[in-house]
């Protein structure tokens, strides 16, 4: 008997909003998406003005998972290093591509600058 195992290419991510109200939600791995474009998609009030470019730092979240992320770029810690609200565990969204390994990751949302 051949039994067929389908392959997911999804996980779930909890995206807390400035009002704390969390909300799960599911991101294709098979997009090449980053967090910043998954928040748009789910309406959520992250500006990316700069379209993912690291360049505005409108898309600043905090990492609040113990998930193992790339370190930032200079480009990236240059623009934390201009940016308002920002904690040890900031990152831009647009930095952070999403992968099989972030399976569960909870972020928060920065106050808007």
């Amino acid at each position: 008997m051949l039994i067929l195992q389908t392959v997911s290419n999804d996980i779930q991510i909890s995206i807390i909003d400035r009002e704390g109200q969390v909300h799960h939600v599911i991101a294709p791995t098979d997009m090449n998406l980053n967090l910043m474009e998954v928040c748009k998609i789910q309406e959520l009030p992250v500006a990316g003005e700069c379209g993912g470019m690291a360049m505005c730092a409108s898309c600043q979240v905090y990492v609040e998972s113990n998930h193992s992320i790339p370190e930032p770029s200079d480009d990236e810690l240059a623009m934390l290093d201009q940016a308002f609200f920002v904690k040890n565990n900031s990152r831009l969204g647009c930095q952070i591509h999403i992968h099989e390994a972030l399976e569960g990751l909870i972020i928060r949302l920065a106050p808007e600058s």
